[in-house]
């Protein structure tokens, strides 16, 4: 190879070793969430699970072995539990035990390597679940736990039992698992210098983290600048004030105000007007919408086929959170129809249903390839028509149509849109039949059994 050539690729790769994992790159990304341990065995076993409240076989070398049928959907990042050494019966991940070993129940540290290596194979991003309010339930006996095994370094204990006290959620413990002093020096900089070592160790781009609102923010910018990537914090709150303070922290957080919405219009079928006034408020109370995790599932929340069984209604949800500003995090199990009721049963094992192709598996492959193409996560997101049982917006030449009666025909004129008179514009998810051109400057959208449509002009995707 000749030597300026050389020279170039090695200047492409360090530049995207130092920017691919900046807030900014991960716009464009779609998240398929993965618990661990219920996702795939390393075997490719299909045996179900005796007992959803321990462990049940779900390994690195599993996800490896399956990220072709993540990718199949259309997702370009993971997100994985918590990669450290746990208590007794800690699957989830939450109940860290040593900072300094990798749980053995998923794998070894070769084998964690194996997987974000073959993932950045495929170009998917690999985000981690980070715990730093709190270890294993080990009560008062800190002996049990590596680094932190002195009293000093926990704050008293006490329980948090009023969550509109936020000094008691700061300072108490949370299911009375041992609350860290980020206070203590040797604490703090134990947890900013783990996190920058875990990053690099093992080339995570990005960083879900647990329990935000439980330490103290300010402790969170520096974890975030340790970090180095883009980090998304648990804000287990619909309050958009509550949640939108801690964006002035970190790069992102879920999207809670918003799932709460979602359920509300497309599960409880409430007027659509209420996405109205969620989006007229969300500006005033978050720094950025577009790097909020958006979600309709996830693993701390009942599934939504558990409360709402529609499932016209559900695969709306689902493409509404593809859609609108945000980053999108699709729950494992969505596309299979899981219906798990609380903790620990919304944590059904994968591997049950073989892997199979259902409706869902395409129509998230549809959405996110057309996400990916036309790049309207990139564009404005501008409402172009709403009433009880109908709403749309575009983003760029993107238009987008839900409704949540699936039981009624609807059809709309719409006149406000982004599209030049007599330019035609198709469905994606049947681009050869269900096209309309815009006349008179305006066109119908007719949604029939609680489909949604997303139209692009007929020319291709914006640029």
């Amino acid at each position: 190879m000749p030597k300026t050539t050389l020279v170039s690729l090695l200047c492409v790769i360090f530049i995207g070793a130092t920017i691919a994992a900046d807030a900014n790159s991960w716009r464009s990304r779609s998240i398929y969430q993965v618990l661990t341990d219920r996702f795939a065995r390393t075997d490719g076993s299909q045996n179900a699970c005796g007992d959803f409240h321990n462990y049940c076989g779900g390994t690195f070398v599993g996800i490896k072995n399956k990220l072709d049928y993540i990718a199949s959907m259309g997702f370009d990042a993971i997100w994985i539990s918590p990669v450290v050494k746990n208590y007794d019966g800690g699957y989830h991940g939450y109940w860290a035990t040593d900072l300094y070993q990798i749980n053995e129940k998923f794998g070894t540290a070769q084998e964690l390597k194996d997987l974000v290596n073959a993932a950045h194979a495929k170009g998917m991003y690999v985000m981690v679940d980070v715990v730093a309010n709190h270890v294993g339930p080990v009560v008062m006996d800190f002996s049990k736990i590596h680094p932190f095994n002195d009293a000093s370094h926990y704050h008293d204990r006490c329980q948090i039992t009023d969550w509109n006290n936020q000094q008691q959620v700061e300072y108490c413990r949370l299911a009375d698992l041992p609350d860290l002093n980020q206070d203590n020096q040797y604490v703090k900089q134990t947890l900013l210098d783990w996190i920058k070592n875990l990053v690099k160790e093992y080339g995570f781009d990005g960083i879900r983290i647990d329990t935000v609102p439980e330490v103290h923010p300010t402790f969170w910018v520096d974890f975030a600048k340790a970090a180095g990537v883009y980090q998304v914090g648990e804000v287990f709150n619909g309050n958009p004030s509550y949640v939108g303070n801690y964006q002035n922290y970190l790069d992102g957080v879920l999207n809670y105000p918003l799932y709460y919405q979602i359920k509300n219009q497309f599960g409880g079928r409430s007027s659509m007007y209420n996405f109205r006034g969620y989006y007229q408020s969300m500006d005033s109370n978050f720094k950025n919408q577009d790097l909020l995790g958006n979600f309709v599932d996830n693993h701390d929340n009942a599934r939504y086929l558990n409360q709402y069984s529609d499932r016209r209604n559900f695969k709306a949800a689902l493409a509404f959170a593809l859609s609108v500003r945000g980053i999108p995090m699709t729950y494992y199990g969505s596309e299979q129809f899981f219906n798990g009721g609380g903790d620990p049963y919304n944590r059904e094992p994968l591997w049950t249903t073989g892997f199979g192709k259902t409706e869902l598996v395409d129509f998230l492959k549809v959405i996110n390839e057309a996400r990916k193409s036309s790049k309207w996560y990139s564009q404005s997101q501008i409402e172009r028509y709403v009433d009880d049982s109908f709403y749309a917006f575009s983003r760029g030449t993107t238009f987008f149509a839900f409704t949540n009666q699936p039981d009624q025909q609807q059809t709309r004129t719409i006149t406000y849109h982004p599209y030049s008179e007599g330019q035609m514009i198709c469905n994606i998810f049947n681009p050869t039949q269900d096209c309309v051109r815009i006349q008179n400057k305006q066109f119908t959208v007719t949604l029939k059994n609680g489909e949604v449509k997303i139209y692009l002009p007929q020319n291709g995707f914006l640029e």
